[in-house]
């Protein structure tokens, strides 16, 4: 009877470390990913060339295409010759009228001055002739007429000459100065605009997709280019609930990655702070509907470039 007891007992216990070695450990698991980074064009010309392959690393500034510039140069062209005339006006102002023209002025003033003078000797003249009744009334009239033009000319050109000798005023000048400023302003915003033609790299990795070819005409907004950043791609995984209370940002695990044969440690560099479900391939059937948190885990650099999608695994201890 006692044997008998102790079999039952033994046969118990080897059930229980059975079933113990059959209770699969905690898992994470997810694939390799990289944050990806989309170019996009911002001009509608056709493309002229592209000086990278897909799977070339790229540093930041790095250019990945250019687009044609010779619309764009003509207006720069135009451009400059705006500058150019608005700066010669600018200085003709500056430096004031030119001797020669104030002389002319002068010289114009002067023979008014004559003209004055002559006209009034022919008015004093008419006037003694018609006192004595040897001429009309008319030719007094007229010689008042053309003194008084005479003297008109003499008040245009005294105000002409007071002009040029006070030189441009300093409102006209500040007009000048603004239109030079906008067109130069203008001219900066057409050379940043051509800048934009040589698309480049906003950060630094590795060339992902050229969707276009030299010769087509993307779209302003179309993505011509998807670099993965980083060094090495991170390892997002789904943390069980379990699990969630002992990591946190910092946190160093081991990642087993198909195809490499030891894991290597990453450090978790981002957590959720809310749970999801699980995705419907993370875990059996029985575990799907189980809570967890989204991960990411850095990884450390290797000889080359791990490929993106690649399966990983990251293992606990059960609790």
């Amino acid at each position: 009877m006692t044997s008998k007891r102790y079999k039952v007992y033994f046969s118990i216990l080897l059930s229980s470390l059975l079933v113990a070695c059959e209770e699969p450990a905690q898992m994470a698991v997810g694939q390799l990913e990289s944050d990806r980074v989309e170019i996009v064009a911002e001009s509608n010309e056709p493309i002229v060339s592209i000086p990278v392959l897909e799977g070339d690393v790229l540093n930041q500034g790095g250019i990945i295409l250019r687009q044609d510039t010779n619309r764009i140069d003509i207006r720069i062209q135009e451009a400059d010759a705006n500058i150019e005339r608005i700066q010669a006006i600018l200085d003709e102002q500056i430096a004031g009228p030119r001797p020669e023209t104030i002389d002319a002025m002068q010289a114009n003033l002067l023979e008014a001055n004559i003209e004055r003078d002559f006209r009034a000797r022919e008015l004093n003249r008419l006037t003694g002739l018609r006192e004595q009744n040897l001429t009309s009334i008319e030719s007094i009239d007229t010689a008042q007429m053309l003194l008084a033009r005479a003297e008109a000319r003499i008040n245009l050109f005294t105000a002409q000459l007071a002009e040029l000798q006070a030189g441009t005023r300093e409102e006209q000048i500040a007009q000048t100065r603004h239109q030079l400023q906008q067109a130069s302003a203008q001219l900066n915003s057409l050379r940043f605009d051509r800048e934009r033609l040589f698309v480049i790299a906003t950060a630094s990795g590795l060339v992902d997709s050229l969707p276009f070819e030299v010769g087509e005409r993307p779209r302003v907004g179309d993505v011509v280019a998807v670099l993965l950043t980083g060094s090495q791609p991170y390892a997002r995984v789904y943390i069980p609930e379990p699990m969630r209370v002992g990591i946190n940002i910092g946190s160093e695990l081991l990642v087993h990655i198909d195809g490499i044969e030891n894991p290597l440690a990453g450090t978790v560099r981002r957590i959720a702070s809310e749970s999801s479900f699980t995705p419907y391939f993370a875990l059996t059937e029985r575990d799907r509907s189980r809570l967890s948190y989204m991960a990411e885990i850095a990884l450390p650099d290797t000889t080359s470039r791990l490929p993106e999608g690649v399966p990983v695994q990251v293992y606990f201890d059960s609790p």
